[in-house]
């Protein structure tokens, strides 16, 4: 962006988040818009002609128009897949705030799934680890949030119950180890969860000293910094299985990122009505105590 800082460090956006991230309260995407915040990202006009097209041939759009003055519609299918996991947010800034404290439980699925399930069973894998939950060994795997009807709902839809056993235990050893907090650092991957949070406090601190004075920033910066920062947070936040803060090496990263992140939302100037793109809806329903907070401790 000519005349205005370089802001850094640099943020990789995919096209396809960038797309989404520009869907406006109608349900459309300005073709212009997109291309513009595009240029801005570094991306090619090829890199979003080519994302477009794919996103129509898989049904996740419609398309009117062309080039620049094309406009992109949202199907059912893509409004249900854009939404944010509210529940998993709230509850990772509700643990910031010291509002979730471990009940000493360990939530326990195991499983015993036919060869001739083998799909259902390789999704019930993925689903579990998505839930944030460790194998410990061959069809059992734990976690230190209850997580039994985020399973049960999946378990269902795969049609696998009756081979899904869930228990619950204060008690958990591995060989002789029994401590929770060494259970936990043998378990999960900390060093590249709080890897990824150490990038977005990077990238959150740098964009929020850039909007301290959202006077001297233009719309199209204002949206690019959205994305990135919804980039980045969903990178980081995705791979994390919010285990319990007292469990966690503290300072943890992932607090101090999410404080910054929402202090970015509460801050950040944006557009009104229609225009709107939706990307601030969903962090806003997803953030809206955490951002309500930032707000206040800016204010002079």
């Amino acid at each position: 962006m000519t005349g205005q800082p370089q802001i850094t460090p640099r943020v990789e956006v995919p096209t396809r988040m960038l797309v989404h991230a520009l869907i406006r309260a109608d349900g459309t995407v300005d073709a212009g818009e997109l291309y513009s915040v595009a240029g801005t990202l570094d991306m090619t006009d090829q890199q979003v002609r080519l994302c477009i097209k794919r996103l129509v041939a898989e049904g996740r759009f419609t398309h009117e128009g062309r080039g620049r003055k094309a406009l992109l519609r949202t199907t059912a299918d893509t409004e249900r897949s854009i939404t944010p996991d509210i529940d998993f947010l709230r509850y990772a800034y509700e643990q910031d705030a010291g509002r979730a404290p471990w009940d000493g439980t360990w939530h326990l699925v195991a499983f015993a799934v036919p060869e001739t399930r083998r799909v259902a069973r390789d999704t019930l894998r993925e689903v579990l680890a998505r839930l944030g939950g460790a194998p410990i060994q061959g069809g059992l795997y734990v976690s230190a949030n209850a997580w039994e009807s985020y399973v049960e709902d999946e378990v269902r839809r795969l049609d696998i119950l009756d081979g899904v056993t869930f228990l619950g235990t204060d008690t958990l050893r591995r060989g002789d180890e029994r401590d929770p907090v060494a259970l936990v650092a043998a378990l999960w991957p900390l060093e590249a969860i709080a890897a990824r949070y150490h990038r977005l406090v990077d990238v959150a601190q740098a964009r929020l000293d850039r909007i301290r004075d959202p006077a001297g920033i233009s719309t199209r910066e204002a949206l690019t910094i959205a994305v990135e920062i919804a980039a980045e947070f969903t990178r980081a936040m995705e791979p994390d299985p919010l285990l319990p803060p007292e469990l966690l090496p503290q300072p943890w990263p992932g607090t101090r990122a999410r404080e910054l992140t929402a202090r970015c939302w509460a801050l950040l100037p944006r557009g009104t009505g229609e225009a709107e793109p939706r990307i601030y809806q969903r962090y806003d329903g997803a953030l809206s105590d955490a951002i309500r907070r930032a707000g206040e401790d800016a204010q002079p």
